[in-house]
């Protein structure tokens, strides 16, 4: 027994070894590191070494579970500040979108390949959901406007809900009624209340806890999301929408420690996207694929080409967004792991021709995720949306100090940042905050009044809890404006 769990443990830990790596020759070649994981599942399977594995009930769950993961990474990890004007946008991408997609994916594929309207919508529905693990890795690497990126990620991060939800239904082969609708704006509503509720009461729990470890508070701050995902379920709500929300909740508030918080996240996320991506490779048989080629690649042309575009123009024309921006954001809808899991659905339901949607997905994820991953930075290039000196703003972590009544500051200063040249003295933190340290190209300083900021600094601030909130904007402020923020009316409020 203890021999098979070390061999165990060798090949999963040889396995993610191996994906880490898989990341840099991903980032060279220009393509997402998503594909090299399902390669590395299909060389473990049959075809390859020889693992057998098809249990679809195990897959649908670790999926789902994964999924629940990358959301809350997703959540945490998005800033309000940047996503907030597309707000509406978002919610309409990841509702009407969704909607419109699946009627135009399914009338077509009945037309084109003679499917039964049921099938048909049910692979409509499938493709429906952009990808959060796929839009989250890529689209953070391309320097576009705040307001695109805002978008797509609050969609990615929401319309998994939307989708999931009617694939359950056609699946559950119930006949369609006038209720549904009414069952959908319960799952969704219900889902974004528990998310907020939950998300509300974590972030008031772990500012008043005092936990006596660091690393206790990522675990607690990502076991908020999680818990909400599993209440929404249990009362037949959207779990999934309840946990990316809570995740978004938190990650936007004052949270202790929460660059730690953010890190553990991004690495659960990276975790979760290898783990899933390889267990999906490894449940598919190579052999199979050859039949599911040409319905795949027609369901690409069909969602790529027309149902996406379309479906984009109908939620965003009303909100007056450029075509250019609609083109963008119509090729961005990246396609990933999602589908995936949500095929395994129709499987475990017993719908027949469930193994030929699973297969024609696949054969569809891998295509559009290398032709549209690779090529996002050429069509933002080409539609004149590329903002190569777009810069990340400051970022300021807290750590704190109860009995003394004060908080760490840390923060570095991003390239581009306006905070560079500025001396400390024009910084002009409030009374009861003063810059402690220095780190420069890894040599700690303390810092005097004419010690000039430059980029890649690393800077430590104490300050009085009472003076936290200005002393965070101030900073911020200079960031954003320079030394005379305050003369531009630039406040640093998030």
């Amino acid at each position: 027994m203890a021999q098979e769990l070390s061999v165990v443990l060798g090949a999963v830990a040889a396995v993610l070894l191996i994906s880490v790596l898989a990341v840099r020759v991903s980032v060279r070649l220009g393509f997402p590191s998503l594909v090299l994981y399902l390669a590395i599942g299909v060389l473990l399977g049959e075809a390859g070494i020889g693992i057998e594995f098809e249990n679809a009930s195990l897959t649908e769950s670790l999926g789902l579970a994964a999924l629940v993961l990358i959301l809350t990474e997703g959540g945490l990890t998005t800033r309000w500040s940047d996503v907030k004007s597309s707000f509406w946008p978002g919610v309409v991408l990841s509702t009407v979108a969704v909607a419109v997609s699946i009627a135009i994916t399914g009338a077509a594929l009945h037309w084109l390949l003679g499917f039964d309207w049921r099938y048909a919508l049910l692979w409509g529905a499938v493709l429906a959901s952009t990808d959060a693990a796929a839009v989250f890795s890529v689209l953070r690497t391309i320097s576009v406007g705040r307001r695109l990126v805002g978008a797509l990620e609050l969609e990615s991060g929401m319309n998994d809900a939307a989708a999931y939800l009617v694939v359950v239904l056609l699946v559950s082969g119930s006949t369609a009624t006038w209720a549904d609708p009414l069952f959908a704006v319960y799952e969704l509503a219900v889902g974004g209340l528990l998310g907020v509720g939950f998300g509300w009461v974590g972030v008031r729990a772990l500012r008043r806890a005092a936990l006596p470890a660091t690393g206790l508070y990522p675990l607690a701050t990502v076991s908020v999301p999680v818990l909400a995902f599993s209440s929404g379920s249990f009362v037949h709500a959207s779990g999934l929408l309840a946990a990316y929300i809570a995740a978004l909740v938190l990650g936007n508030s004052k949270l202790p420690h929460r660059n730690d918080t953010l890190s553990f996240a991004e690495g659960l996320g990276w975790l979760s996207q290898i783990g899933l991506f390889v267990l999906l490779g490894l449940f598919m048989s190579p052999e199979r694929l050859l039949d599911a080629v040409v319905p795949g690649l027609v369901a690409g042309v069909v969602v790529t080409f027309l149902a996406r575009p379309i479906s984009v123009a109908v939620s965003l024309t009303p909100f007056r967004v450029p075509w250019r921006e609609q083109a963008f954001l119509s090729w961005a809808g990246l396609r990933g792991a999602v589908p995936i899991v949500l095929a395994m659905i129709p499987i475990t339901g017993g719908v027949p021709g469930a193994d030929k949607l699973v297969d024609a997905v696949f054969v569809l994820v891998i295509v559009l995720t290398i032709v549209q991953g690779s090529t996002l930075p050429l069509v933002a290039r080409v539609l004149g949306l590329a903002k190569p000196g777009e810069t990340r703003e400051v970022d300021v972590d807290a750590a704190p100090l109860d009995e003394l009544g004060a908080v760490l500051l840390t923060f570095t200063v991003p390239t581009g940042s306006k905070l560079h040249g500025v001396y400390l003295s024009e910084l002009r933190l409030p009374a009861g905050a003063t810059v402690s340290l220095l780190v420069r190209d890894g040599v700690g300083h303390t810092p005097s009044s004419s010690t000039r900021v430059q980029e890649r600094d690393q800077l430590l601030v104490v300050a009085t809890e009472q003076v936290r909130t200005a002393t965070e904007h101030r900073i911020r402020a200079v960031d954003r404006a320079g030394r005379f923020a305050r003369w531009r009316g630039e406040t640093g409020a998030d």
